[in-house]
């Protein structure tokens, strides 16, 4: 996030575009009905009616995968009518001439053709982000979990620079993060591009730097991202694979695809706190330690990083993750050995000069935010004040492209996925608590009650979903929460995995995948028993 958590309940307008707040980060949710309640307009940009539009000044509900449509035509409105903040864009910026030319074929009548939003929402909602001062963007994978998630944030990163919304307090581009510490494994180098801040593997002199601390000689060339190792897996030319802290069995697309990458290794280790679906397949199994049983620190979405102190000791021969990654590289024959975690953290402010300000003793209270250069900075609530570091950013051109695999006669309605409020991710931990099973037991399929008319199915009843991929069975809700034509599916629940169904195509530069959008059909089952009798 270039901006912080506190700011939220000062903004004037929340763009709030692919994220289901409320039920996937309840406390940045809470924060935003603060804004409401002070008198912020918030506009949700969803295909689905999600709790939030209840607090919504306006829902704009478009086709999934036209993200990008629609925000090249609120940037178009936003240049006809003279709402752009020239003074910065001429200050601060760069590139704008040419991609004002390259938004001059989305008008506001193309945006309602392409994505199924009223020309009219297109250009009110224009007006409103443009027309204020404290205007904020926050969004989660329902942007970047597309074949063009990276034109998506382009797009989003496109409307802020053109307002003038990076910079200053209560604006700014503010991914939600989708798990804990996420923020602080990319900050620490769990990305194949780069070393620990974002230093690139392509640099002659970050590669030295790191050679000299780590006393040994690095690679310049980029890994590796997790979606290429299953492909390589399926392939054969990667041999082994070490899993920590992850359940891609459930959380990838397709899993019959991850499942025959994983049986096609020679080796493949899995470090967790349980025995997932994942660990189920794996060769050896690591036990590790949680959260409340390990010292260290996460470090949050608004960049802020917090110590996180052992309350109890891990159970059985489960050790925490840090120990069991010294001990292997070790016996290795390469020795990260430490005599106290905090250690680590201290090596990281050493090569990274965002944490240099960043002690121990220093996070103990509320954490601190970087960058934090010095003992003496207090932090960084958000991001770009007064300037922009080392260059200018420029605006990026994106046009509009379909997803990768769209509905047709055979398969006639869009799939989407995502998270609830009672269930996180793959339910490795929650769905072991008895009250969250109790209130939301297994997996469902929402379909729009005109979808449900067509394909002869009722509330509650069992439904076949199938994609080209495969097919689950789950009960039937009928609802009016997903756009017409379209469904949803929650990924928490194994024994209905919607990544069954999920297409693996990636968007070409992030490699992430389209897990947002594949084609399906629905087929009502002809009674409940029967479903039942037919298990295993």
């Amino acid at each position: 996030m270039t901006n912080s958590f506190d700011e939220i309940k000062d903004n004037d307008v929340l763009l709030v575009i692919g994220s289901n707040t409320t039920e996937t980060h309840p406390i940045i949710g809470l924060e935003m009905k603060k804004a409401v309640r002070r008198g912020a307009k918030l506009i949700v940009i969803d295909p689905r009616k999600i709790e939030l539009v209840r607090w919504s000044h306006d829902h704009l509900q478009l086709k999934p995968g036209t993200d990008v449509a629609l925000l090249n035509c609120m940037m178009n409105v936003i240049i006809q009518e003279n709402l752009a903040e020239t003074t910065y864009i001429d200050e601060r910026t760069q590139g704008y001439p040419a991609l004002a030319r390259s938004l001059e074929g989305y008008t506001p009548e193309y945006g309602e053709e392409v994505t199924g939003v009223p020309r009219k929402k297109i250009i009110s909602t224009a007006r409103l982000y443009a027309g204020t001062s404290r205007a904020g963007i926050y969004y989660t994978m329902g942007v970047t979990q597309h074949t063009h998630g990276t034109d998506n944030v382009f797009a989003i990163a496109n409307l802020a620079l053109m307002t003038g919304n990076l910079g200053r307090r209560s604006t700014g581009i503010n991914p939600l993060r989708g798990q804990n510490n996420v923020q602080g494994a990319t900050d620490m180098g769990c990305i194949p591009a780069f070393y620990p801040g974002y230093q690139s593997v392509g640099s002659a002199e970050v590669k030295s730097r790191f050679e000299r601390a780590w006393r040994t000689s690095l690679s310049s060339s980029p890994g590796m991202t997790a979606t290429e190792m299953i492909d390589a897996a399926v392939q054969g030319s990667l041999k082994a694979l070490y899993i920590k802290g992850e359940n891609p069995v459930l959380s990838d697309p397709d899993m019959q695809h991850t499942l025959k990458a994983f049986r096609n290794l020679d080796f493949l280790v899995v470090q967790d706190i349980f025995l997932t679906e994942t660990a189920q397949v794996a060769d050896v199994i690591l036990p590790a330690a949680c959260f409340a049983e390990k010292e260290g620190t996460f470090t949050n979405s608004e960049r802020r990083g917090q110590r996180v102190r052992k309350a109890v000791d891990p159970p059985g021969e489960a050790r925490e993750d840090s120990w069991i990654i010294s001990q292997l590289s070790s016996r290795m024959g390469y020795d990260i050995s430490y005599d106290r975690v905090e250690d680590v953290f201290r090596e990281a402010a050493g090569l990274w000069p965002a944490l240099g300000g960043m002690h121990y003793h220093r996070l103990d209270q509320k954490g601190l935010q970087w960058p934090c250069p010095t003992s003496d900075h207090p932090g960084t609530p958000y991001l770009f004040k007064g300037a922009f570091p080392k260059r200018v950013p420029a605006f990026t051109e994106v046009h509009y492209r379909p997803s990768e695999e769209l509905p047709d006669r055979e398969y006639p309605l869009v799939l989407n996925t995502g998270r609830e409020l009672f269930h996180y991710h793959t339910g490795t931990m929650t769905r072991r608590n008895q009250a969250l099973n109790l209130v939301s037991s297994g997996g469902y399929v929402e379909i729009p009650p005109a979808d449900a008319r067509e394909s002869g199915i009722e509330d509650g009843r069992m439904v076949r979903v199938t994609s080209r991929r495969g097919s689950i069975d789950v009960p039937a809700r009928i609802s009016r929460r997903p756009l017409q034509g379209t469904v949803f599916i929650p990924f928490h629940f194994a024994e209905a995995s919607a990544n069954m169904l999920t297409n693996t195509a990636v968007d070409p530069i992030a490699r992430i995948q389209e897990l947002k959008v594949c084609a399906v059909k629905l087929e009502p089952m002809d009674n409940i028993g029967k479903y039942i009798k037919e298990q295993p």
